[in-house]
């Protein structure tokens, strides 16, 4: 394997890896704050779908990144409605945000625009365009710097860039700011917020809103930027590979990055590489495309150490009279 071949490798990554980072910064803040959110998946799926048609209609994918995340805000609602104010399971809430969302795209878009659940293919002014860094031009023939600048730096779209600048902004909120002080006690112990007269559910619901906008980029860069459209069930699993990255970075901004960029590097190599010949034991392509996931099994059974949630995740906090 050439140089050339590893920066395109690395590129494909860094591209495969956006979506799986936005979505697992999101389950971060939901998290974080006590809200097990099984839901990322379906908030996803939504922003996609809306992102798309909306760019489609419009012309416009800023317009389409705009819907896509209001969509998001509209399913992480429901999700801080039932488990927050009626304190219904969190777990059951999120399955159920998947289920509506995997039926309703499909359903709006076979209506909206008859073509068997897909959205008409985006061009244009409807997709977001790789952005060229200042002199990559200039640059691009220098030995070694040159090519990792040029082609693996530079010739992203714009949500890529907010999505990475993304991981210290959330380091900094959660561990420089007092919101994000109290945004983890909220997941640690609730009832010492309450007592120190800070509104759990308030901030809870804040998480829940962040998480939706983050979501909604996420599915909006699948639908406008990663692809040129919607089609049915584009996430993919990708909300539960975020899951997985989240629990194996154990709550850690940027661990998540570097086990995002793992979950990416894996769909990357199975994308590229097809038949892989070991010392003469031909690895098929379907294990290639099943390694991300079989890596997702393996952490969530519990094999890459011990991850201890916030303590108070997944209990409806109930205030004392």
């Amino acid at each position: 394997m050439d140089f050339l071949t590893i920066i395109q490798v690395l590129d494909s990554t860094v591209r495969l890896g956006t979506p799986l980072l936005l979505a697992c910064l999101a389950g971060l803040f939901s998290e974080r704050a006590g809200i097990f959110d099984i839901g990322l998946e379906g908030k996803m799926l939504a922003a996609a779908f809306f992102s798309a048609a909306i760019a489609a209609v419009s012309g416009s994918v800023w317009l389409g990144l705009c819907a896509g995340i209001a969509a998001s805000l509209v399913l992480a609602a429901l999700h801080g409605l039932a488990s927050i104010t009626f304190r219904g399971n969190q777990l059951i809430s999120g399955v159920a945000i998947n289920f509506l969302a995997a039926g309703m795209t499909v359903l709006i878009a076979q209506d909206w625009f008859g073509q068997g659940g897909r959205t008409p293919s985006l061009m244009g002014g409807g997709r977001f365009e790789p952005l060229t860094l200042p002199f990559a031009d200039a640059v691009a023939n220098v030995p070694f710097l040159g090519p990792i600048y040029s082609e693996l730096l530079s010739g992203h779209s714009i949500l890529v860039y907010v999505a990475f600048l993304a991981v210290p902004a959330t380091w900094w909120v959660l561990y420089r700011t007092r919101f994000g002080l109290r945004l983890r006690a909220v997941g640690e112990n609730p009832a010492a917020v309450d007592t120190a007269g800070v509104s759990v559910v308030g901030l809870r619901y804040a998480a829940v809103a962040i998480c939706g906008v983050l979501c909604g980029i996420a599915g909006a860069y699948l639908a406008t930027a990663l692809q040129a459209g919607f089609v049915k069930e584009m996430t993919a699993g990708r909300g539960f590979i975020a899951l997985a990255a989240l629990i194996f970075a154990k709550w850690r901004p940027w661990h998540a990055m570097w086990a995002c960029l793992l979950f990416g590097f894996l769909q990357a190599v199975a994308l590229r590489y097809q038949n892989i010949d070991l010392g003469g034991v031909v690895i098929p392509v379907q294990v290639m495309d099943a390694l991300p996931y079989i890596l997702t099994v393996v952490i969530l059974a519990g094999f890459v150490g011990k991850a201890i949630p916030p303590r108070a995740g997944g209990e409806p906090y109930v205030k004392e009279r």
